[in-house]
């Protein structure tokens, strides 16, 4: 859901050079083709996460907490992919490309992981439910097993990170015919379509892994990846192909390099008779003296060795733009305030615990249907969208009834706000993790991680809606405060922030979960993260994740503090 709410930012800054023979295609007849096949993958890959860990421990006979690190890594390539994808994409292959090529590895990782299904010999053999003895899956089962995880993690990447810019350039030539209005319904026909896809995913797909089986529940995602596939080739015709240039990620990098191989260089105290290397234009910027080692990437020693005839660095990984320094400059300037919000990623990767938990209550809706365990997370993904809906039509209009002016909420407000509804949603589930383990133990199901306890599945609906809400406070705020606070040549980091943001916080959570596990379990004692849940002690693991979320909170607010005012801080200061 956090991809879904930070994407937009990578369509401000255009980052590729449209080619003359292609101005003649391109436009709304394209958008079906681009629309449905995004919506087809997003719910082809969405729909095998939910039930994953259920697979995992019980066809391949895997503990909890393996699972769990094996769901986490596949978490983290799946977010941090399409940050490669983009500068691949941008710079070497192109976005048409990329898709294409994305497309087939997906479907080709899918279709692996598939097998994994049908043929009995890529998983180990069933348990002797007399003795209870399942046999461990073998080395080359697991090797097949992550290989077509990772393959799907890499393909699914490369995809999502060119979709929604594919789409943008289709109506370039309608912008700028001054339309805007064609850009903003694309993107709410691609947000719509990424919802649906979401929603398809969690209820139906999951619906049928689990009442008709793995190889059909499994199966339906690859059909949708095909016809995805086929479907975004049928339109090339019709595309709009842009040319791929130098990515902004190339000029970061350039930045530090330039910077070290200059470092004997001596800064003065002013910056007076130095001359800076400028990008093309009238303007003359000079650097600014905050982070003032990386400005001996740009100074200028010698014009006639390190420029060129029409003013261009002969080698740009020893001479950069100002601008290009600034730009790494703002980037380091907001990594502690990122570092804050990986925590909450954290927070947002525990997927496989509450299937387990849901999977041991009653779900049953009426007499006959059942919602499915992997399905609660759908709560989360309605309360998100319903709290971008109430903020601007019901929250805001009310807070500015009540101040009798416009009312405004700022981005370090939101994101703040949303870190503090993260940190509640981790306690509400320990608290009722608390109870369900009572009752659990009172039934006499201490030995029965699977047996259904008396106690309704709706008591997880809190504990997901705040998630929602948190998530989508957080992702928009962030996502709002790197755009205006990022010059506008960097707008397409913001959502590669977030995207880098949630894999690395996949890769503390496995990395916690593992550190918890040895903890506990030392001397014999049942882990907290056991397989067992009720004989486990998840309520205090969710009380370690609440611990954390609330130092995290303190380091926000002084990192908040120290960071001074943004720039939509100083604009609302500056108003009459």
């Amino acid at each position: 859901m956090e991809n879904l709410l930070c994407e937009k930012g990578e369509m401000i800054e255009q980052t590729l050079l449209l080619d003359d023979s292609e101005t003649q295609k391109g436009g709304f007849r394209t958008l079906p083709f681009i629309l449905g096949s995004a919506a087809l993958t997003n719910a082809a890959t969405s729909a095998l996460t939910p039930n994953m860990i259920l697979y995992l421990m019980n066809e391949y006979h895997i503990d909890m907490t393996t699972g769990s690190n094996i769901i986490y890594m596949w978490s983290a390539v799946t977010n941090i992919a399409p940050v490669v994808g983009a500068f691949m994409a941008d710079s070497f292959v192109g976005r048409f490309q990329m898709i294409g090529l994305g497309s087939v590895v997906t479907l080709v990782g899918m279709f692996l992981f598939w097998l994994t299904s049908v043929i009995p010999q890529a998983r180990p053999p069933p348990c002797v439910n007399s003795n209870n003895i399942c046999r461990s899956a073998e080395m080359f089962q697991l090797f097949f097993l992550c290989f077509s995880l990772g393959i799907v993690a890499i393909g699914a990447g490369a995809v999502k990170s060119s979709f929604l810019a594919f789409g943008s350039d289709q109506l370039k030539r309608e912008v700028y015919q001054d339309n805007t209005r064609l850009m903003e319904r694309y993107f709410s026909w691609y947000y719509a379509s990424y919802a649906l896809s979401i929603v398809v995913a969690l209820t139906c797909l999951v619906y049928i892994q689990v009442n008709m089986g793995w190889a059909l529940g499994f199966g339906a995602p690859v059909l949708l990846m095909l016809f995805s596939t086929l479907l975004i080739y049928l339109g090339t015709p019709f595309y709009v192909k842009l040319k791929p240039k130098s990515s902004l990620i190339t000029g970061l990098f350039q930045v530090i390099v330039a910077s070290y191989r200059n470092r004997c260089l001596k800064l003065l105290s002013r910056s007076e008779g130095i001359q800076y290397h400028q990008k093309k234009g009238p303007t003359v910027v000079l650097p600014s003296e905050k982070l003032r080692f990386l400005n001996k990437a740009c100074i200028v020693q010698d014009p006639r060795l390190v420029l060129s005839p029409d003013g261009e660095a002969i080698d740009p990984w020893r001479l950069c733009t100002v601008d290009q320094v600034e730009e790494l400059k703002a980037l380091l300037k907001v990594v502690p305030i990122w570092l804050t919000g990986v925590v909450l990623s954290i927070n947002i990767s525990q997927n496989t615990f509450p299937v387990l938990q849901a999977n041991t209550m009653d779900r049953h809706i009426g007499s006959s249907f059942e919602i499915p365990a992997a399905s609660f997370g759908i709560f989360a993904v309605i309360s998100a969208i319903l709290w971008i809906v109430l903020y601007d039509y019901l929250i805001l209009p009310i807070a500015s009834k009540l101040t009798g002016k416009p009312a405004h909420f700022s981005t370090k407000e939101r994101m703040g706000f949303g870190l503090f509804l993260s940190f509640l949603s981790v306690l509400v589930v320990a608290v009722v993790e608390g109870v369900r383990r009572s009752i659990a133990i009172k039934e006499g199901y201490s030995d029965d991680p699977e047996g259904v306890i008396p106690m309704s599945a709706m008591w997880l609906l809190p504990q997901n809606s705040l998630t929602g809400f948190a998530e989508a406070l957080h992702a928009i705020g962030q996502n709002e405060f790197y755009i205006l606070e990022f010059p506008r040549s960097m707008s397409s980091v913001a959502a590669s922030l977030l995207g880098v943001g949630m894999g690395v916080g996949s890769l503390l959570a496995s990395s916690i979960m593992s550190t918890i596990d040895d903890l506990t379990k030392r001397g014999g004692e049942e882990s907290w993260v056991s397989s067992n849940i009720n004989k486990g002690h998840y309520d205090y693991y969710y009380l370690v994740l609440a611990g954390f979320s609330l130092v995290n909170i303190l380091c926000y607010i002084v990192c908040s503090k120290a960071y001074g005012p943004c720039k939509e801080e100083v604009m609302e200061e500056e108003k009459p």
